[in-house]
Formats: structure tokens, C-alpha cells, sequence
């Protein structure tokens, strides 16, 4: 709904007005003025940020067309629209005041794949590897690639004429663009492709606007073609952007494709491409050749491009020890053994493909003969490894492929930014280049990583800089102008990849005479400069100019108005550089789940962190200061806050607005999963943040039951469990039911365990881990035991499992003790009760430690929980958490205990992973299969995304949908399968729930399957 007019600005009203406008004509997709969503689409990869008035998301192309026509009626031509892709941009491309035009949450469709003539179909929302991973089974891929390749749409691709690695082989985006179908401003739907000679005549003869189009672009190309092939450089890279060397192709055909692509939405909608895709190769090698400095690599490309390799990229110093210290680094450390006596300061990946094993052995013989004939020599490489396959390779290339984000999570205020990052020059030059353009920056004593395509003479260049301060800021002036000179003296493009956006203040002078072709192509697509302004060229005779590098605002100048104490105090969420990674397409990745189940961009860890930005600046506007508020929130009583809490409460229900609320909806619909914080290359931790929030929002309003409910779930287990059967049967009454879902806002609680721990321990003979216990074991028992730290929800609702896992330490050898009960206290984080938790943490870790003196390992089993002692324990206790190992830590480092315990078994199993364990314990999966490996099982991973449940998440009543919608994702497909009955484990608890709320299965943890497969063995 679009919200009364009151108190707001002509302009404000111009832009309501006409999405009402969009609303009474039957517009079919989403509406949104919503503040939030503006906020979160106010940004790109960029350093800017720019508040729009809106953002719509078309259903379709009849959507498209009638905000067109609608914007360009008279009452409505001061409209400004901007298409939106994946919004991974890093010069403000797809940013505006005005409207955003999100194609990728609705129009993301592949219409039709033709495997026999090699072409696909797609909407533009299509993502680049939804489109690949669609056509692998025919044994096609499209080809140009880019490192955000699993977020970044074909639209935004075609919009940039993207390209990245390969492009020497594979070449830019127009190069497989065959037709096109785009919305022009005035409703027209135009179709592209190449225009015959003979039959250009026909298009050009009418007085519409695609005759005038055909005939401007035409007229330009005949009258300037001399100009326009002394300007263009011979580059792998050409001006893109309206490319006037490529109006004609090789057989004279006039191609508007080639105008299109690269035109950053400035000339319409694109809401159709049909592509050519190419055979993938059968197989593949990269060699990965190490330096002892950035240049010699540099350098050296050369050479190895004699080799005939597909591709060569590089990465430098800065790059790869950031590398080595992500999760991605536990899969690629094979192939960068670290030299005896040297450093490595560069890296050359050396890609080779090839349709046979033969053919590729042949091709990396060439270099593997050219490697070991100079490595070791001054100046040539020290040494080189060789990932062979597709899989091997792909493991490198996703390396690769964070390089961005790792340059983003460097420590301190400056960061990595983008604004001189795709520079390009003739390859031959690369090197010398490359020395000046570091000359600059060590000139002002900036820090840097460079990666990028040697081949084609493309280097990635981020410099650090704070841009909360002023005077760093105005840096990103004066080493633009100072590189673009640079950049002429080698005939080379200040934009060979990402193209223009905000740098388009550049264009008169690259394109020089030329440029008012380009204001005629912008005329002839968009009189009244309503596409995207003030980016590539404006209309000839406009009052709007293009954009300035420093006139825009950028994200630095709103954040140096954030309290230092408060940025401080929420850093987990302030250093996102928008650089997309949560916006991964595949479902089967880990990586926000609630963005993947809902489409909605503000329930992301980009999304979330850009609303924790605004409310802290909005707050710091009011002197608001949030660490004093949080001190007060830890002693507030909770009598003497009720009563303005209550008040406050009911003003938001009757309607009243605080931004407050709309960050509060967000945080929400977090499964605080914490998937961001192993999978974001910037390391955001929104869980935390979400802690730190919900704390200081319910210092204000009043909390839903719920989060008593959960919040004392701890504490309470252990007396319910004592009287557990007046828990169990008033659960399934329909009236308790109706108060759990309606009120207390709670769906499908689980029932305590008709087992009791204490009395399947006694049954079994396992001890207690107690003083008197362990002062009782002989060395050799000592030597071999091991303390299992319980969790509530598995002790109390899935205690087989706990028992299970005990029988099973023991039958691999081991001695294992079980601690006390006592409460962890992750539901109070989750739910923001931070000084209770900070309480429930100290009393713990207390204990914990005590056990820890012994000098006997302490393990737990539920991943989420055991991982609280490492992560959050450390937060709260300055520094100072409790070493409890996941259990497959434990059992992957005592092998040597249970090595005579084979058991010869053809039997293969199937782990789906937990969401939490394999983002934040990176070598988790593996360890579960060196385990089962040395037990003589076969345990294979199937990728899955999460499950939905996450703690507590999945039984709240407001989550329902949500939770569903993120079990069908990924879960439901393999649960379901019958090939899969009987053989699939996995690790948590939460997991567990889902699979048997939904399919009524019982999936065994893998220690249970270790106990049953030891006792058949034993039957």
C-alpha cells in the first residue's frame, strides 16, 4: 500500500502520486516507498549511496511497459528510473534518487534452452550461474565470467558488457548476445539483432521511435567511422558503453545489441536476451605458479602466454595471505605449498582446457617444460603445483573469485575501496603500468591488493582508504585524475571492465569528439533523460550534467556522522562493502537462508547491515548514545520499565512510526544461523548485531511472550523433565495448542524424551565427570577419556542420541564422562537478553574450566551450541573462552585410539551438513569422512543449504512460511528421495526436528551410525 500524503516534499509526492498511478492501472508486481528498502538499495559495491524514492519490482514485461509509458506521460517526465540487477556494482550504476527497478526478484525465468543450435532464452533477472548450472546437463555453459557470478544477473551483465576471466579466449558479453528484447521509455517494446544491409531501409523509413533510433545510430557510424577506429584502442577491452566500433559487425549488419550492451540502463529496460552458450570443455588443469614479487609475475605473464593457455589471472601478496585466513583456503592449500627459505609475493593461475585427458596433457607439458627449466632462477618463478579436473580447478577459482571480499575484510578504519579498480592497457605494457600505478600509491602511503586478468591487460587495484575522513576522501580525486593521465600515456581505458557509472565525468575527455554521439544515441533512446541520468552521456542540449566522482554522495560522508562509540560497538555490521556475496543464487549454499526463501533484499546480511547503519546514524542525529542505552537496558528492573514500555507498545500498534520497527522486522526474520559470518568474505556477524539490537529495542517495547518461553527454555528443561509427562500430554491439547500458536506465538514444541539421561547412564555404566570421578582413573583410563558437555534441547528432547553417542565413544575405546547439566545460555543471545546470557556465560565458562584443568578433552554434540563456547563465550568473557571440541574434532585428532576398529564395510552414507558447523568450522564435513574412513565407512556430502528450523526459529508461529519455504529449497529434494532412505545423517539437532516435522523420518546422527554399524559387526 501506498501511504498517505502528509508532511512530505513535492518531490516526494511526484514519485507517491505515481506509484499510485502504477497501483490504479493494474501494475502486477511489488510496490515499495518503504524507508527500510530504500536504505538497503540506497547501495552497491561502490563507495557511494544514494537515497531512492522508491523501489518497484516488475512481474513481468507488461509491468515494464506500463511504467514506461506511465513515466513518460507529461505529468511524470521528471521521473527518474534506474533497472537493478544483482546490485554488485562498484561505480554506482544501477543508484538513484529516483525510482529503482528491481527486474531480478520476479523476471528470472529461462524461457527456452536449444541445445542442438546452442542458444538459450532468459529474463534478465536470470542469474549467471542459475543459467550455467541449467545448462551443464546438455553439456553448454555460457561463457563470460565474473567473480559475482552466482548473484550477478544476465541483465546487469548485458547493462555492463561484462567480462572477467577468459575473456581473451571467450570475449565480452556482446559477444554471444544474439537478440535482445528492451522497454523504451515510451512503452515501445523493441527487438535486436543483426539488421541486414538491404534491410535496414525498412526499419529506418517510419517516424516512430525505433525508426529514429536505427537511423540515428546508422547516420553515425557512416559519418564517423574514420574517427571512430582512430579512437577505439586495440584492446581486449573496448570503450564500452553505446559501442560505436562495433555499430556494424564484420558482414556490415548493423547490431543495436552492440549499443545496448554496456549502456548501464541509460537507453531502456532489457528484459529478454536470448545467448549463444558454448560446449564446456571436457576437462581441465591450472597451474599455479608462485613468485617471490608482484612483478616478476607481472612480467613473466608474457612469457607464459606464448604457452597458449585459456587464461591467466594473478593475484599478489595482499590478496593471498587474506586468502589464507578464510574458510575457502582449507580446499586450495594443496596447490600453494609454501617454498622452504622464501616468500611468495604473486601468484599466476595458468588455465588450460581440453576435450580429452590426451589433448590436456600435451597442452600444460608446454609450460610444465617451460616451468622447470627457469624455476629457482633469478627472476623467474620459485616454484608451480597443478590442479587437475574440473573440480580441483573450480576449487582455485572460487579462491579467486573472493578476491574483492577478502581486500574488504583488511583490519582498521581504511579499507579497500573501488574506484580506479578495472583499468586496462594493452597487455604488453601491464608490467610497466603497473609499477607506476603502485609508485602513485605508495606516494601516499596507501595500502593495496591487486589481482585481475594479466592476459588481458585488466589489474584489480583497491586502495585503503577511510572514507569517514574528509581528507582521505578527497584522495579519490586526486589519484583518479593523476591515473587517468597515466592511463592515456599507455593507451589504455580507465573503465576495462566495470564500467562507467559515476566515472562517466571521464567520457568527453576518452571519447573526445566523439562524445556528442553519444548524446545523440542517449537522445534517440531517452529524450528526457529519465533512464538512469547523469551516467555515459546526457541528451544534446540537456541542463543535466554528468555525475562527478566527488559530487555524489558517498557512504563515508554519512558514516563519520555515527558515533565513534556506537560504530564501535556495532563494528560487525558497519564494514559491508555491498559487495553481494549474501545474495548467492544457489540454494544449496549455506549463505542466508531468509533472503533465498523470501527474495527481499532488506532480510540479507547486506540488507540488514545498511538498516544497523542508518538507525545508528539516525540515532547519533538525536545524541542518542547506544552504549549508554545498553548499560541502562542491562539494569533496568523490569516493574519500573513496564509501564513505558506498555506505552510504547501501544503506539506502535496503533500506528505510529519509528524506524525502530522496521529494522525490528528485519532482524526478525534472521534464523541467526550465523552462515554470514563464516561465509561473508568481510566476515559481517548479523546475529550479533541482531543481539545487540533486540537488547536495546526491548529496553523500549515490550517483548513477546516467546522470548520468555525460549529465553527460560534452559533453565526450566531440567524440572519439566522431571515431571515430564504434565509437559508432553497438555502439548497436544487443542486448547494449549491454540494459546502456544495465537499467543505465546509458538507452533509444533517439541516433547521431552520418554528416556531419562540419568537412568540410561546408570543402565550402562557411564560416570559423571566429577571431581571424585576423575581423581579415580588409572593413567591409561585418563589417557583415553573424554567429557561430553550436555545441551538442553539434545539431552531433554533427543536424549537417544546423547546415549547413542556415549555407547559409541566407548566402542571406538574411549572413556567418556558426561558432565552436569548446565544451561549454555545461545537462545538469550539469539533473542538479545545479553546481560543474562553475559551472566549465563560467566557461571559456565566457570565450571567449563574447572573440567578443562583436568587435561581431559571436553566435547559437545550439538554444532550451534558447542560453537556458542568459542564464539560468543569469547565475545562476552574479554577473550577468554572454554576450548569444547566438536565432536568429529575430537575423534578426527585421536584416531590413533580407534584405528584397530575397521570394519571392511562396502556401506556409503550421505551427510547433509549443518548450516552453522560448515560455515563457522570449515573443516567439519571433512572430518566426519576422515573419521568414517579410518572406521572402514564411506561418508559423501550432499549439499544442502539450511534446513529452516535454526534453534528456535522454526517453531515460532510468525516464521512458519519462512521455514518451509527454506527446508523445500534444499532438504526436502534429498530427504525425499528413496535412493537416500536409511543412509542420510546429519549433526543437529534443529536439523533433526525439521526433516521429522515435515517427512515424519528419523535421521541418525553419525555417531549413532557408528554405533549400529560397530554392533552388526560385533552381531
Amino acid at each position: 500500500m501506498i501511504p498517505r500524503l502528509h508532511e512530505i516534499s513535492n518531490t516526494q509526492k511526484l514519485y507517491l502520486n505515481f506509484l499510485r498511478r502504477l497501483e490504479k492501472d493494474g501494475f502486477k508486481g511489488d510496490i515499495s516507498p518503504e524507508y527500510a528498502e530504500r536504505v538497503v538499495s540506497a547501495t552497491d559495491n561502490s563507495i557511494y549511496q544514494v537515497l531512492p524514492q522508491g523501489i518497484v519490482y516488475p512481474k513481468n514485461i507488461d509491468d515494464l511497459v506500463l511504467l514506461a509509458r506511465v513515466s513518460h506521460e507529461e505529468p511524470f517526465q521528471q521521473i527518474v528510473l534506474s533497472a537493478r540487477g544483482g546490485g554488485t556494482g562498484t561505480n554506482g550504476q544501477s543508484l538513484t534518487d529516483g525510482l529503482v527497478v528491481d527486474i531480478s526478484k520476479h523476471m528470472n525465468a529461462i524461457l527456452e534452452i536449444n541445445a542442438e543450435e546452442r542458444w538459450v532464452r532468459v529474463q534478465a533477472g536470470v542469474v549467471k550461474d542459475q543459467l550455467n548450472a541449467a545448462l551443464k546437463p546438455y553439456g553448454l555453459f555460457f561463457a563470460p565470467e565474473l567473480s559475482t557470478s552466482n548473484r550477478a544477473t544476465i541483465g546487469g551483465m548485458i547493462n555492463t558488457d561484462a567480462s572477467g576471466q577468459g575473456s581473451v579466449m571467450y570475449g565480452k558479453t556482446r559477444d554471444h548476445v544474439l537478440a535482445l528484447k528492451t522497454v523504451l521509455l515510451d512503452g515501445t517494446v523493441i527487438n535486436t539483432a543483426p539488421v541486414e544491409p538491404d534491410k535496414l531501409s525498412q526499419l529506418t523509413s517510419g517516424e516512430d521511435r525505433i525508426a529514429s533510433i536505427y537511423q540515428t545510430v546508422a547516420d553515425i557510424y557512416d559519418q564517423h567511422q574514420a574517427d571512430i577506429k582512430a579512437l577505439f584502442p586495440p584492446l581486449n577491452r573496448c570503450l564500452t558503453g553505446y559501442d560505436l566500433a562495433h555499430i556494424r559487425d564484420e558482414q556490415q549488419r548493423i547490431n543495436l545489441n552492440n549499443i545496448l550492451c554496456g549502456s548501464e540502463g541509460t537507453l531502456g529496460f532489457i528484459t529478454e536476451a536470448t545467448l549463444n552458450v558454448l560446449q564446456i570443455p571436457k576437462t581441465s588443469a591450472l597451474v599455479c605458479v608462485q613468485y617471490g614479487d608482484f612483478e616478476t609475475s607481472l612480467r613473466d605473464a608474457q612469457a607464459l602466454m606464448a604457452c597458449h593457455p585459456t587464461s591467466i589471472e594473478t593475484v599478489d601478496s595482499k590478496v593471498l595471505g587474506l586468502a589464507k585466513d578464510d574458510l575457502i583456503w582449507n580446499s586450495v592449500a594443496q596447490f600453494f605449498p609454501e617454498p622452504t627459505g622464501q616468500t611468495v609475493a604473486g601468484i599466476n593461475l595458468v588455465e588450460y582446457t581440453a576435450d580429452t585427458d590426451e589433448e590436456l596433457k600435451q597442452k600444460v607439458a608446454v609450460i610444465q617444460a617451460e616451468l622447470d627449466a627457469v624455476c629457482g632462477k633469478a627472476g623467474k618463478a620459485i616454484q608451480y603445483a597443478i590442479a587437475w579436473g574440473h573440480e580441483q580447478v573450480n576449487q582455485v577459482w572460487n579462491m579467486r573469485k573472493k578476491s574483492v571480499g577478502f581486500l574488504g575484510n583488511a583490519q582498521g578504519e581504511a579499507r579497500p575501496i573501488p574506484f580506479v579498480e578495472d583499468t586496462a592497457v594493452p597487455p604488453e605494457n601491464l608490467a610497466d603500468y603497473i609499477m607506476e600505478f603502485r609508485a602513485i600509491l605508495d606516494e601516499y602511503n596507501l595500502q593495496y591488493g591487486m589481482f585481475g586478468h594479466v592476459d588481458a591487460g585488466v589489474l584489480h587495484v583497491r586502495p585503503a582508504l577511510d572514507m569517514k575522513d574528509p581528507e582521505q576522501e578527497k584522495m579519490v580525486r586526486v589519484i583518479t585524475d593523476r591515473l587517468v593521465s597515466l592511463i592515456r600515456k599507455y593507451n589504455g581505458l580507465l573503465w576495462g571492465e566495470h564500467g562507467k557509472g559515476v566515472r562517466s565525468e571521464y567520457a568527453p575527455d576518452f571519447f573526445g569528439n566523439l562524445y556528442p554521439q553519444l548524446q545523440k544515441i542517449k537522445q534517440a533512446f531517452d529524450p528526457h533523460n529519465q533512464l538512469n541520468p547523469g551516467k555515459i552521456a546526457t541528451p544534446l542540449e540537456s541542463p543535466v550534467q554528468l555525475l562527478k566522482i566527488d559530487k555524489v554522495t558517498t557512504r563515508g560522508q554519512l558514516d563519520r556522522t555515527i558515533e565513534q562509540d556506537s560504530w564501535q560497538q556495532y563494528s560487525e555490521s558497519m564494514y559491508c562493502n555491498g559487495n553481494g556475496a549474501c545474495f548467492n543464487y544457489d540454494a544449496a549454499d549455506a549463505m542466508c537462508p531468509s533472503w533465498k526463501a523470501t527474495r527481499i533484499r532488506k532480510y540479507s546480511p547486506k540488507g540488514r547491515s545498511s538498516l544497523i547503519r542508518e538507525w545508528l546514524r539516525l540515532l547519533s542525529d538525536k545524541q542518542v548514545d547506544t552504549v549508554q542505552e545498553s548499560g541502562i537496558a542491562n539494569y533496568i528492573s523490569w516493574p519500573v520499565s513496564i509501564i513505558p514500555r506498555l506505552f510504547n507498545t501501544l503506539k506502535k500498534r496503533n500506528g505510529e512510526y519509528d524506524f525502530n520497527h522496521e529494522v525490528y522486522d528485519a532482524m526478525s526474520t534472521c534464523l541467526a544461523c550465523k552462515s554470514c559470518t563464516g561465509s561473508c568474505p568481510i566476515k559481517v556477524d548479523i546475529p550479533e548485531s541482531r543481539a545487540k539490537f533486540l537488547h536495546l529495542y526491548h529496553a523500549r517495547y515490550l517483548r513477546p511472550l516467546k522470548d520468555y518461553l525460549i529465553g527460560s527454555l534452559e533453565f526450566l528443561m531440567p524440572t519439566l523433565a522431571l515431571w515430564k509427562d504434565l509437559y508432553n500430554k497438555p502439548i497436544r491439547w487443542k486448547p494449549v495448542n491454540w494459546f502456544l500458536r495465537n499467543i505465546a506465538g509458538m507452533v509444533d514444541s517439541p516433547l521431552i524424551s520418554d528416556i531419562s539421561l540419568k537412568q540410561e547412564m546408570k543402565k550402562h555404566q557411564l560416570p559423571w565427570a566429577t571431581a571424585l570421578n576423575i581423581s579415580r582413573l588409572s593413567k591409561e583410563q585418563k589417557n583415553k577419556a573424554v567429557i561430553y558437555v550436555q545441551d538442553a534441547f539434545t539431552s531433554y528432547f533427543d536424549t537417544q542420541v546423547v546415549v547413542d553417542t556415549l555407547l559409541a565413544l566407548r566402542a571406538l575405546g574411549f572413556h567418556p564422562m558426561v558432565m552436569p547439566y548446565m544451561a549454555n545460555g545461545k537462545p538469550l543471545h539469539v533473542h538479545g537478553f545479553l546481560s543474562r546470557f553475559q551472566k549465563t556465560a560467566f557461571r559456565t565458562a566457570n565450571k567449563l574450566k574447572k573440567m578443562q584443568n583436568t587435561g581431559i578433552p571436553l566435547i559437545g554434540l550439538d554444532p550451534s551450541t558447542t560453537l556458542t563456547y568459542r564464539a560468543e563465550y569469547k565475545k562476552y568473557l574479554e577473550g577468554n573462552p572454554v576450548n569444547v571440541m566438536l565432536i568429529q574434532e575430537f575423534l578426527s585428532e585421536r584416531q590413533d585410539v580407534f584405528a584397530d576398529k575397521t570394519l571392511h564395510s562396502d556401506d556409503a552414507f550421505h551427510i547433509l551438513g549443518h548450516c552453522t558447523e560448515k560455515t563457522n568450522a570449515a573443516s567439519s564435513i571433512q572430518q566426519w569422512q576422515q573419521v568414517f574412513k579410518v572406521i572402514g565407512l564411506t561418508l559423501n556430502e550432499i549439499k544442502v543449504g539450511c534446513c529452516g528450523m535454526a534453534g528456535t526459529f522454526g517453531h515460532e508461529t510468525r516464521n512458519q512460511d519462512i521455514s518451509r519455504k527454506i527446508y523445500e529449497l534444499s532438504w526436502q529434494g534429498p530427504v525425499k528421495n528413496p535412493k537416500n532412505q536409511g543412509k542420510l545423517l546429519t549433526t543437529g539437532y534443529s536439523c533433526r526436528s525439521q526433516v521429522k516435522r515435515y517427512e515424519h523420518q528419523t535421521l541418525l546422527h553419525p555417531m549413532q551410525q557408528i554405533l549400529k554399524s560397530l554392533s552388526e559387526k560385533n552381531d
